[in-house]
This record gives structure tokens, C-alpha cells and sequence, in this order.
């Protein structure tokens, strides 16, 4: 069976008390020990580590990244003005958007970086004529993920300028006088350390083609194992073969590249537990499945209904009753009218039902969802079925809890609606 990732019966409890659930729950001592490995990826002439905030913008998580030196790599508009509000400066602010605000001008006047991630973001960018230094953000043809939906390298991905259209950005940078600084490649949430340097390979191609790039920006995609029986990214494993690269290139060219990264499931994934409370068991006789439904879902957790993701799943009851307790198999469901919440899907495929062999759970246990740090409190079901925003709270170095987001009420749900 799964164990708990860092938290105890007795806090469980007290959450339940002081906070109710469900409740994403963060562990700060584990937020500052990642953010600190991250920074120590290899690299030959200097590292800067973006955090991506798309997993997870809560402020009080930004503020610990910010303190912990970390910038910041923005998917949106909304998400720069997050991340300021958070305390970030806008120098440590990087933009790589699908969406190109016109609200984005003022930013990047402002000191905010932008890849440009199109070649019609190219056109809009001269058009705002701002005399500014941009990044290119490339597809290397190539990716490395669990599946497409996690895979954002490759001809099946929308994100970057094809690389076929190389000399097409090329001439529009020349012809509109924009200055290039930096290339932006990512492949992925993938392990293997020989992709990781066949792509760092083929980004350094990328530069080549740009005389004025002094960045090289490799993304973030670094897996974590949830599962027991999955393989997490060793950085070292797959950083020294790109340090490397960056030597031999500047060896070749002269040119001594600084590397951005910018991890989110790396610093995220493992540092959140999803506390949640069995509200209901049900069966479907001996041909079907014992069922517990809990008072989360997909409104908390959209991952395993979305792709089929696998999270560590723990019951826990009263340490006096739990020798009481069989271990069997059960399906996890949530709490929405909706055939697709399921907690306990077959390994990338979210229609399948998979029991998980758990303690025999029973009304009022608690059903902990584990390593749910990353994209999942930003990336739910908002409020399907009109259940509000689980409350978010934070683990103190010093073992106290605290909220950081408050449970959404009712008023806050509807507060937006008007009756014509």
C-alpha cells in the first residue's frame, strides 16, 4: 500500500477541523529543498530557473519560489500580472504564450521577456514596434511524454514555430530589425537522458541560425515518479550531456550560451497532498466493484479523467482501527454527477476503471490523493456541478498549518452572473 508523503493522522484531523476538506495541503520545507536541486542542474557558463507558474500560481507559492531565487515563466498575461502581484520583479518575468495579448505591450516595456511562439506572433510583435530584444520559441520535431496530451514536442504539438519555417522567422526577424536573444525549446514530461541531449543538440542547431542569441531556454518536462513503477528525470543524468554540448559549441562558435530551465512538476509534484474525506461506499455486486466516493473529484484533480494520470491513493482511518482492516481492491470515485470522475483509471486511459488494492475504506476515513502539486489545484473542473474552490493550505517549516487560499463561498461562485 501507498503511504502518506509527509503529513499525519493528527493533522489530517486537525485539517478537517480548521479547514474542512477537501484541501490541498503543501509542504514548504519540500517546495525550498526542490527549488534549491534545481538549481543546481549542471551547466557550462551560468543557469537561470524559471518557475512555471501555470502549475500551480497560488501567491503564497510564487512568494517561496521568489525567495528562493527563482524567476518566472508565464503562459498568459494574467499569470505576469500574478506573478508581480506575487512580488515578483519584471526582470525575472519570462512570457511564452498561445496567446498574444495586445495588455502584453505595457509588460514588456516594463521589463517582462517574451518568446514569440508563432510566426504570426512574430508579425504582431513588429507591429507594436516596441525596440525590445525577443526569444523565438521552436518545435524540434521532436518530444518526449507519457502521451500526446503531455507531449509538447513533435509534429502532434501546437506549441512553437515549426521547424521547417527556420528561414521564414529568420528573414522576418532581419526584414522587421528585431533582435533575437534567446531560443526556446521544450519536448515534454519525459525521462530519457538521450532525447534530452538529441533535443539540446538540435536547439543548439537552432542558435546557430541566430548570431545575436546569447540565452538557449531547454523548458522544463522533468518527470517525476508518482507511481511506484515509474521513472523519474535524474537532472544530473540528463544535465551533464548538455553541458557538454554547451562546452563543445562554444569551443566551435565562441559563443558561451547561459541555460534557462524552467521546471513545474519537478518542484511541485510530490510537495502536495489532496486531503479528502469517504462520504460514501457503494457495490456493484461480485461482478462488479466496491466503490468509494469522496467529497473531491475532478473539480480538484482533472489529471486522471483528462489522461488517464496515476497518483498515489492512501486510506487512512484511526491508527486504532486500522488493524481491524482488510486490504482489497476498490475504485475511487469523486463527488460529481459525472461518469468520467474517476480517480482510479487505468494508466493512460481515463475510461477504464482500475481498482486500486486499498485499506477497505470506510464513511468519514480519509482518502489522500498524493503528489498532486502540480497542475491540479490550477487545472480542474472549476466549480462543475457548482462545488466551490477546495481551500489550498501550506505546511510551515516549523510544522504549522496555514490556509493560503480560502474555500471559495457561494456568493464568490455566482458573484459574476446578471440577470438581464
Amino acid at each position: 500500500m501507498d503511504s502518506l508523503n509527509f503529513l499525519t493522522y493528527e493533522e489530517l484531523e486537525q485539517i478537517r477541523i480548521e479547514f474542512g476538506t477537501p484541501s490541498f495541503v503543501y509542504d514548504e520545507a519540500i517546495l525550498r529543498a526542490n527549488a534549491k536541486q534545481v538549481q543546481d542542474f549542471p551547466n557550462a557558463f551560468g543557469l537561470f530557473a524559471r518557475y512555471a507558474m501555470k502549475s500551480a500560481p497560488t501567491g503564497a507559492i510564487l512568494r517561496i519560489f521568489n525567495d528562493e531565487g527563482l524567476g518566472v515563466d508565464a503562459s498568459s498575461v494574467f499569470e505576469v500580472e500574478r506573478a508581480i502581484r506575487s512580488g515578483f520583479g519584471t526582470e525575472l518575468i519570462s512570457l511564452s504564450s498561445q496567446e498574444l495579448s495586445d495588455d502584453f505591450r505595457y509588460w514588456l516595456q516594463d521589463g517582462v521577456k517574451i518568446n514569440l511562439c508563432s510566426i504570426h506572433q512574430i508579425h504582431k510583435f513588429a507591429k507594436w514596434r516596441i525596440n525590445e530584444p525577443i526569444g523565438l520559441r521552436f518545435n524540434p520535431g521532436v518530444g518526449s511524454g507519457g502521451t500526446n496530451r503531455t507531449n509538447v514536442g513533435g509534429p502532434s504539438s501546437s506549441f512553437g514555430i515549426w521547424k521547417d519555417d527556420l528561414e521564414n522567422a529568420k528573414k522576418l526577424c532581419i526584414e522587421y530589425g528585431l533582435k533575437v536573444e534567446r531560443i526556446h525549446t521544450h519536448i515534454g514530461s519525459g525521462s530519457d537522458p538521450e532525447v534530452w541531449k538529441k533535443v539540446a543538440s538540435m536547439s543548439l542547431d537552432l542558435v546557430r541560425a541566430f548570431p545575436s542569441v546569447q540565452t538557449l531556454n531547454l523548458g522544463g518536462g522533468y518527470k517525476v515518479a508518482r507511481m511506484d513503477n515509474e521513472e523519474a528525470t535524474d537532472l544530473k543524468e540528463i544535465g551533464n550531456p548538455v553541458k557538454e554540448l554547451f562546452q563543445k559549441f562554444a569551443e566551435e562558435t565562441g559563443r558561451k550560451l547561459s541555460l534557462e530551465i524552467e521546471p513545474g512538476t519537478f518542484l511541485l509534484a510530490h510537495a502536495c497532498s489532496l486531503v479528502t474525506s469517504v462520504q460514501d461506499v457503494t457495490s456493484t455486486g461480485s461482478e462488479g466493484y466496491r466503490f468509494l466516493k469522496v467529497d473531491g473529484g475532478m473539480t480538484e484533480i482533472l489529471r486522471p479523467s483528462l489522461y488517464g494520470a496515476q497518483h498515489p491513493i492512501v486510506i487512512v482511518t484511526n491508527p486504532t482501527q486500522e488493524r481491524f482492516r482488510s486490504v482489497e481492491n476498490q475504485v475511487v470515485v469523486g463527488h460529481c454527477c459525472e461518469s468520467g470522475d474517476l480517480l482510479t483509471p487505468a494508466p493512460g486511459d481515463p475510461e477504464t476503471l482500475a481498482p486500486r488494492n486499498l485499506l477497505r475504506g470506510e464513511v468519514d476515513d480519509f482518502c489522500v490523493i498524493e503528489s498532486v502539486g502540480a497542475y491540479c489545484s490550477s487545472m480542474s473542473a472549476k466549480n462543475y456541478n457548482s462545488f466551490p474552490e477546495a481551500a489550498e493550505i501550506i505546511k510551515k517549516k516549523d510544522g504549522t498549518l496555514a490556509i493560503i487560499r480560502k474555500r471559495q463561498t457561494f456568493e464568490q461562485m455566482v458573484e459574476n452572473e446578471v440577470v438581464p
